[in-house]
């Protein structure tokens, strides 16, 4: 549901937008349509369920591999989700499908495309309707624009708090929405307010036991701090991101953090240590076979720092 954006989003901004990227999806969805008018349709309600148990196991392996850094195995498993929900006409699986495929897209760098699967999962719960995953789906869409517009915050927390009052049901979003919201407040350099928002986020993951998204909120916490100026406690943040995510053996989320360590040490005069943190965060990219990465990081921990 959510990923390590701060410099790559950054970096997206300066990408080419890539064409043709669901030309594949188009036709299986054709394909899919067309079966549902012939025999290999779903014949009874077990069936359909089957598909939806299916589909929502898929949707849930997707959305893991996306937390923790792969994306492109995350697309394999979220286009088949996609798939099954097509054949069971599932309107809700549609919305959600639509959403984590449109958060892979984007860390992949397929901006426009990413906001095409927002757009038409907030169109399907428009048509359901479904009040909660038309808010959920504009938070999306406000959260795209967070990081591919400049001067967007205003707007994006303004549109999050009113949308976020109808997400009642799902506590994963209602997670969601705080932490979009304390995004915008990053934004307009509302250091207070938006460590407040996403500790309200960090609560909701922590009573849920989703320690990965636990181990996001206090790497969102740690970029606060550091741009309030409060280093000591980024570092602090980022050591409860280091925590967790060496509890869920999350490797993305690792490198991530020990690169935002290496930043923030430098920042705080502390040279060593930064070196050290950047080497960490090298060998653990290496090892995920981002060597272009690595290397980049090498290089800064041996520069004069």
């Amino acid at each position: 549901m959510k990923h390590r954006y701060t410099k790559q989003m950054k970096q997206m901004k300066q990408k080419k937008q890539k064409k043709g990227v669901f030309s594949a999806f188009f036709a299986i969805f054709a394909v899919a349509i067309f079966a549902a008018s012939c025999s290999s349709s779903p014949r009874d309600s077990g069936e359909v369920l089957t598909l939806r148990m299916r589909s929502e196991t898929q949707l849930e392996l997707g959305n893991r591999e996306a937390d923790r850094g792969n994306y492109e195995a995350a697309l394999i498993l979220l286009n088949e989700s996609r798939r099954l929900a097509i054949i069971a006409d599932d309107p809700s699986l549609l919305v959600r499908t639509g959403l984590s495929r449109g958060n892979v897209l984007l860390s992949l760098g397929y901006i426009d495309d990413a906001f095409v699967q927002w757009e038409n999962a907030a169109f399907e719960a428009e048509r359901i309707p479904n009040r909660e995953l038309l808010a959920v789906s504009r938070i999306h869409i406000a959260r795209g624009r967070l990081f591919s517009q400049e001067n967007a915050a205003r707007s994006v927390l303004d549109e999050v708090r009113r949308e976020m009052a109808a997400i009642t049901s799902d506590q994963r979003y209602i997670a969601f929405s705080w932490l979009v919201l304390g995004l915008a407040h990053r934004g307009l350099g509302n250091f207070a307010e938006a460590e407040a928002a996403v500790r309200n986020s960090l609560n909701i993951h922590e009573r849920y036991r989703h320690l990965e998204q636990a181990a996001y909120d206090w790497f969102v916490i740690a970029s606060i701090r550091s741009l309030a100026g409060n280093l000591d406690g980024a570092i602090q943040a980022l050591y409860s991101a280091i925590d967790l995510d060496r509890r869920t053996e999350n490797s993305w989320g690792l490198a991530s953090d020990w690169r935002a360590m290496g930043d923030v040490q430098r920042r705080a005069g502390n040279h060593e240590a930064a070196r050290q943190a950047y080497l960490r965060s090298a060998a653990i990219f290496r090892a995920l076979g981002h060597e272009d990465t690595a290397a980049a990081l090498e290089e800064m921990a041996g520069i004069r720092l």
